[in-house]
């Protein structure tokens, strides 16, 4: 069984009715039921509950943190952070979505200032599979359509991904890496790009699949913590006392 847990804002939910319109009962809970299986056991946590809802017990019993946001990114507190930071330097996986790029945890992840072109037409996307060998490309095909989404286009201020999984093009003639995974500490990360709040994105089943099959490759692996630090020898050394 996965712990998951979907942070979102749950902000344009409430101040926005185009949005509420589609997702009444607000992004998190968009995703969390089209995710939701037999092997993956969900919460939700929101920005303007108590420490954002991501309390230490709650993300000590989470394996994969979904993270959703777009309005209020300044105004997640330092210190939450630092310690969704120090969870997943710890093996705890994270998929950033969408307008999360410029969240301060993936800005803090990747070290660069993640910014992008972008443009709010509702044009077609179509999300190309360039690597189907990928976990997180399990049974998705050669390529994906979306009617309807806001543009990313290149140059993206991420750093190179290590492994990189759908690649966007889109109806005005832009491109984007909008499928990128990282691994940071023993912790592994997935950025997926489309989920523009005013368009039903998170109710397309190959996109829920794609975020359903990010959990099961970064939840956390089962190895061994690394041991650091000054450590005796296994072995006698010859000529040391």
């Amino acid at each position: 069984m996965v712990k998951v847990t979907v942070w979102n804002e749950f902000l344009h939910e409430k101040e926005h009715e185009e949005v509420r319109n589609i997702y009444p009962d607000g992004i998190h809970n968009a995703i969390a039921e089209g995710i939701r299986t037999s092997e993956i056991e969900i919460q939700t946590a929101t920005l303007e509950e108590p420490e954002h809802g991501l309390t230490e017990e709650k993300l000590n019993n989470t394996d994969v943190l979904i993270w959703w946001g777009h309005m209020g990114h300044d105004r997640v507190d330092d210190a939450i952070v630092e310690r969704v930071h120090q969870r997943v330097m710890d093996g705890m996986g994270l998929i950033v979505l969408h307008s999360g790029h410029f969240s301060k945890i993936f800005k803090k992840l990747m070290g660069t200032g993640c910014d992008l072109k972008w443009r709010e037409a509702g044009e077609k996307e179509r999300i190309w599979t360039v690597n189907p060998a990928h976990p997180i490309a399990a049974g998705i095909p050669e390529y994906v359509t979306i009617d309807h989404e806001e543009m990313y286009g290149e140059h993206f201020d991420i750093p190179a991904p290590d492994e990189l999984v759908f690649v966007s093009w889109f109806e005005g003639g832009e491109v984007f890496r909008s499928g990128c995974t990282f691994f940071r500490g023993q912790g592994k990360v997935f950025y997926f790009r489309p989920g523009h709040e005013t368009h039903p994105t998170y109710y397309h089943p190959h996109v829920l699949q794609i975020i359903r099959n990010g959990v099961k490759w970064a939840a956390p692996s089962e190895a061994g913590k690394p041991v650091r630090g000054n450590h005796q020898p296994l072995e006698p050394i010859k000529g040391q006392a």
